[in-house]
Formats: structure tokens, C-alpha cells, sequence
């Protein structure tokens, strides 16, 4: 091809298509300028949800909510009962408040407290026995002592991906 053909065709190609043609390279002894291609990132590692999460993530709802964790790491000696009573009742509303809205807490044994109550387990997870414990399998009758408690239903929000879940609440700082 002529000189003038292909830088015509070479000038054309780059003006609207921004490359110069493989075979206008080749005739002029140039091979196709390939771009270096960055090295692709690797995808950060997604932590797999670990059972602690959840636990963690109630007790930051009870920190934000509440600050249950800032009270109960605060040496509370120098204040009279009256002024830490007066900070509880508040704390405690604030909590209770906090569990109602993503748990559904219920007994594991419906029954008063003190009264005789016949047990149909003895899984130690489930009832935890006190006194004079038979050594056989089976479940024995005793005096309630305290109901336990179960999580029939937990609503927590998902956690935010690539979030730090070990991080209860963060710090706060303000900028002046």
C-alpha cells in the first residue's frame, strides 16, 4: 500500500475508533500496542458468619441503645445507691426495650418460682439441676428455682458486609 494510503487510513482509524488497525501496524512494522492490564485485585477475603456474631451484635444493640457496656465497665463505688438506682431503672427500660424488638424471649419452664415442678428432661442445656441429684437417667421432680429463659425468635438486622463484628461499638470522635 502506498505511504499516504495508510496514513489516511491510520489517521481516520484513530480519530474515531482511537486504534490504530492490527494490519496498518503490521505493514508498518509496529506490533499492536497492547495496554498493560493492571493485576487484578484479589476479591478481599469474605469472613464466613461465626456463631459470636449474633451475640456480639445484640450486645452492641444493647450499647447503642442503652449503653449498658459504658455502665457496667464504669466504677460505679463513689455514687450513693440512690444515684445508681436512679441510673438502673432508666438502663433498665432502655434494655428491656432493645431485647423486645429483636428477640422473643419466653421461659423454659412456665411455672411460679418455689413451686413443685415435674420434670420431662434432665438435659443439662436445657435444666440445670441444684441439691440432692439423683445419680439415675431419669428426669426427677423438684422445686422450681428459676424458669431459664429461651430465644423462641430472633430478629436481628443482617450485619453489613465486610463489616468488623469483634467491634461492639466504635469509637466516637469529635471534630472541631
Amino acid at each position: 500500500m502506498s505511504r499516504i494510503v495508510l496514513a489516511f487510513r491510520s489517521f481516520f482509524a484513530i480519530l474515531f475508533s482511537g486504534k490504530m488497525p492490527p494490519d496498518i501496524a503490521q505493514e508498518l512494522g509496529f506490533s499492536p500496542q497492547r495496554k498493560p492490564q493492571p493485576a487484578a485485585k484479589p476479591a478481599p477475603a469474605v469472613r464466613a458468619p461465626q456463631p459470636s456474631d449474633g451475640a456480639l451484635q445484640i450486645l452492641g444493640i444493647l450499647q447503642r441503645d442503652s449503653r449498658l457496656i459504658d455502665f457496667l465497665m464504669e466504677d460505679i463505688t463513689a455514687y450513693s445507691d440512690d444515684q445508681v438506682g436512679a441510673a438502673v431503672r432508666d438502663l433498665h427500660q432502655r434494655c428491656r426495650d432493645s431485647l423486645n424488638r429483636y428477640l422473643v424471649l419466653a421461659p423454659v419452664i412456665d411455672g411460679v418460682e418455689g413451686s413443685p415442678t415435674k420434670l420431662d428432661t434432665n438435659d443439662p442445656s436445657i435444666v440445670k439441676l441444684l441439691g440432692n441429684v439423683p445419680a439415675s437417667g431419669k428426669a426427677p421432680s423438684g422445686l422450681l428455682r428459676h424458669k431459664g429463659w429461651k430465644a423462641e425468635k430472633i430478629d436481628l438486622p443482617p450485619l453489613a458486609p465486610g463489616s468488623n463484628a469483634s467491634v461492639i461499638a466504635p469509637a466516637e470522635v469529635e471534630i472541631e
